[in-house]
C-alpha cells in the first residue's frame, strides 16, 4: 500500500482560499476519516489528493513522490463516492470488470481477481444482476468492489454510507471496517457522521472552514479535545458546555462557578485573570445523579433510547444540561433531581475557545 503526505495545502477559488495549508501524514495501512460540518473542506480535499481538484499551493506526495502534476488514473488511488456511479445497464461482473479491461488486464486474471472480490465483499450471488435489482446496500458493496479490484495504493472514500437508512449504515460500518482489516489498504474516509469517524477510524482529521482543527485517535479527541469546536462536535450527545467564571487562581489550582456549582481545578491558573471568562465542559454520562445533592435541577425531557436514557434537566439558575443514565431510569419529565458532574471527567476552555491542561491532577467539585 502507500503512505499519503499533505505539505501547507491549499485550495483557491477566486480570491476565496477553501483549503487553508492543511498538512498531515496518513500512515501505511492507516484508516484515516476527515469529519467535519457541511462546507468545512473535507470532500475539496479527499477530491484534491484524488487529482478531481487542483492543488493551489503545497505538495501531495505519494509513497515520497509528488504527485501535483499527475493525473487521477496516474497516482494508483480508486475513489468511492456517494452516489455508486454505476453503469445500470452492465451486470454487477462487468461493472467491476470495466476498469481491468481498460487496462488491458487478461482475461483469466480479471476473472481469477474478480471473483476474489465478490467472495470477499459476498457477492458471488448477484454477479449477473443489474444495478437495479439490487438494494442500496449490494449496489454500494459492488461500488467497493470495483475499487479493489483494482488493486490501488490508497483507497478514497466520500460519504459511501449517506444514502443508506440507519441499520444499514451501521451494518455497512462493520463491514468496512471488516475489509479493512483483511486488506491492510490505506483508507482516507470522508464523512459528516461524528459516530462513523469513531467507530471506523485509526485517526481522525477535524475540519473547519478549510482549517484542521485536531487530528488524533478517536478516543484522543473525545476525552482530550484541543478546542471548544472538537468538544462539541465530537460525541453524540454532544459535551455540555457552561459559560463560568473564573473566581480563584493560583499556581495549583483554578476555581470557576457556573450557575448554582463551583468547580476547584488543580491546574497553573496563572495565565488566567481573576473574573475571566471561561467554558465548563462535562459530557452527559459524567454527570451523576445522587440523592440529597446540592445542585438541583427539574427534568424537562426524558429520551429514552433503552440502553442508555437522557434527560434533559434545567437547573435552578436556568442553566440545561444532559445527564446520561441507565435505560432502566424512570424520571420523567417535572421530576426534581439532584446533579453532580464528575470532577475527574470536566474539562476548561479559555475566552479563546482552547482547552486548558488539566493532566496533572483531577478536579474537585464543590457544591455551591
Amino acid at each position: 500500500m502507500a503512505t499519503v503526505e499533505l505539505r501547507d495545502v491549499r485550495k483557491t477559488y477566486s480570491d476565496e482560499e477553501i483549503i487553508k495549508g492543511v498538512s498531515m501524514t496518513i500512515r501505511d495501512r492507516e484508516f484515516v476519516v476527515f469529519v467535519g460540518p457541511s462546507g468545512c473542506g473535507k470532500s475539496t480535499l479527499l477530491r484534491m489528493i484524488a487529482g478531481l481538484e487542483e492543488i493551489s499551493a503545497g505538495d501531495l506526495l505519494i509513497d515520497g513522490a509528488r504527485v501535483n502534476d499527475m493525473g487521477p488514473a496516474e497516482r494508483g488511488l480508486a475513489m468511492v463516492f456517494q452516489s455508486y456511479a454505476l453503469y445500470p445497464h452492465m451486470n454487477v461482473y462487468r461493472n467491476m470488470e470495466f476498469s481491468l479491461r481498460l487496462a488491458g488486464m487478461p482475461e483469466a486474471e480479471r476473472r481469477h481477481r474478480i471473483a476474489d472480490v465478490a467472495r470477499i465483499l459476498q457477492l458471488e450471488p448477484y454477479l449477473n444482476h443489474k444495478p437495479g435489482q439490487l438494494s442500496g446496500g449490494q449496489r454500494q458493496r459492488v461500488a467497493i468492489g470495483r475499487a479493489i479490484v483494482r488493486n490501488p495504493k490508497v483507497f478514497l472514500f466520500d460519504e459511501p454510507l449517506s444514502n443508506l437508512d440507519a441499520a444499514l449504515r451501521g451494518q455497512m460500518r462493520v463491514e468496512l471496517a471488516t475489509l479493512h482489516r483483511r486488506l491492510g489498504a490505506t483508507t482516507i474516509y470522508v464523512t459528516h457522521d461524528q459516530v462513523e469517524a469513531m467507530t471506523m477510524a485509526d485517526r481522525i482529521v477535524v475540519l473547519r472552514k478549510g482549517v484542521v482543527e485536531q487530528i488524533g485517535t478517536p478516543l484522543e479527541l473525545y476525552h482530550r479535545p484541543r478546542n471548544l469546536f472538537v468538544a462539541q462536535f465530537m460525541g453524540s450527545p454532544a459535551m455540555n458546555l457552561l459559560p463560568a467564571r473564573v473566581v480563584a487562581r493560583s499556581d495549583r489550582e483554578i476555581t470557576v462557578t457556573t450557575g448554582p456549582l463551583t468547580v476547584v481545578l488543580p491546574m497553573d491558573g496563572t495565565a488566567l485573570e481573576t473574573g475571566a471568562s471561561v467554558t465548563l465542559g462535562v459530557r452527559p454520562e459524567h454527570v451523576g445523579l445522587h440523592d440529597g445533592g446540592t445542585t438541583q435541577g427539574l427534568v424537562e425531557i426524558s429520551e429514552r433510547l433503552g440502553a442508555a436514557t437522557l434527560l434533559h434537566v434545567r437547573l435552578s439558575d436556568g442553566t440545561q444540561i444532559v445527564v446520561q443514565t441507565g435505560g432502566d431510569n424512570a424520571d420523567r419529565p417535572d421530576t426534581p433531581v439532584s446533579v453532580a458532574p464528575d470532577p475527574e471527567h470536566c474539562h476548561l476552555f479559555d475566552a479563546d475557545g482552547m482547552a486548558l491542561d488539566h493532566s496533572a491532577a483531577h478536579p474537585l467539585l464543590v457544591g455551591s
